[in-house]
């Protein structure tokens, strides 16, 4: 990888990857009043039409640039409250009303996003093409659309970039140190040897001869949305339902600020899922809060360079397979990128021949 193409690597991976879905914000963040979100490079407005539906463009009027949620919700567009510009939620500027039939009226002028809500969170999807038609569906694991399991989100932000979180969560041994006073990862020894292994979506990294004691493994998956699974073992003390599952997403803010999205998991049903549910709300959610905590504190201290003055070990295998699979991604997407500019760039040439 050159100078050049490592930067822009970075800085598009520091933004966050393209054509993928990511969280963006619990549902309950989104009310009739738009609000404005700074993600993956941009601005946005986002809202709830008059059924509940919710929709996002950029904050961003294409008149003069005036934020798009300082403005009147119309069900599925806003109006500008600088210019009155109404743009619907396709992009579309569909009224100007202080210069009726101009040729901003009509024109696909603001850049739309696609977003889904699904277990608490609205998913919003960062395509390279502002006026995409549609998305490719949002793949979930199955822990967050089965009714077997029961869950609670867990949302926060941390003044650190997104991809220390992924390398926080891609490492299992950092359990046995930073969270060793837990009531669930109190147990295990402080040394092991780990393996990689391929799975449907991604690949796992785990403990070799260790499971169900300590944080023993994580699973890497991208299904058009990049999620991470592990289990956590619980004591009788937290109650029924056997290991704990968490999904964990993570989205890019601003530089060095992150969304970071937990769902907290169980499988299990009846009087167990209703114990489970008590349980957690009057006494394991501080305490996971707490185990966070130990996280955020540790992340956020370090540098925004430590990684590039590291000295990785063999711990380290999951987390090098992690960030050369998103350079790789990154390097693909940079390099589509160029051709499509070359291509618009040589089109009026060939016009021109023809």
């Amino acid at each position: 990888m050159t100078a050049n193409s490592s930067t822009e690597v970075d800085a598009l991976l520091a933004r966050g990857l393209r054509d993928l879905w990511y969280p963006i914000c619990p549902s309950s963040f989104v009310k009739d009043t738009p609000i404005s979100l700074r993600r993956l490079g941009y601005k946005i407005a986002v809202w709830r039409d008059r059924a509940g539906a919710v929709h996002a463009l950029e904050d961003h009027c294409p008149h003069r640039g005036a934020p798009l949620s300082m403005g009147v919700n119309l069900g599925d567009r806003l109006a500008c409250p600088y210019h009155g510009v109404e743009v619907r939620c396709d992009g579309r500027v569909t009224k100007v009303p202080a210069s009726p039939g101009c040729t901003l009226e009509g024109s696909l002028a603001a850049r739309s996003f696609h977003v889904r809500e699904a277990h608490g969170a609205v998913f919003l999807y960062n395509a390279t093409d502002p006026h995409l038609a549609e998305p490719p569906p949002l793949r979930l694991p199955e822990e967050m659309t089965s009714g077997e399991w029961s869950g609670f989100l867990c949302y926060t932000e941390w003044g650190a970039d997104y991809r220390y979180v992924e390398d926080n969560v891609i490492d299992p041994m950092h359990g046995t140190f930073v969270h060793k006073q837990s009531h669930s990862m109190s147990e295990g020894d402080i040394s092991a040897k780990f393996q990689l292994r391929r799975t449907d979506n991604g690949f796992m990294f785990e403990k070799a001869g260790q499971r169900n004691v300590n944080f023993d493994w994580t699973e890497w998956c991208d299904t058009d949305l990049h999620w991470m699974r592990l289990e956590i073992p619980y004591p009788k003390t937290g109650g029924p339902g056997g290991p704990f599952t968490i999904i964990g997403s993570y989205t890019p803010i601003v530089e060095n600020v992150s969304a970071v999205f937990h769902w907290r998991l169980r499988k299990l049903s009846g009087w167990q899922r209703d114990t489970w549910r008590f349980l957690y709300k009057n006494r394991l959610e501080a305490r996971h809060w707490t185990v966070l905590e130990q996280d955020r504190v540790m992340l956020e201290a370090m540098e925004p360079d430590a990684n590039r003055r590291e000295h990785l070990y063999e711990h380290d295998v999951g987390l090098s397979r992690l960030r050369r699979h998103k350079q790789s991604l990154a390097q693909k997407q940079i390099a589509a990128a160029q051709q499509a500019s070359e291509a618009k760039a040589a089109a009026p040439a060939d016009t021109a021949k023809a």
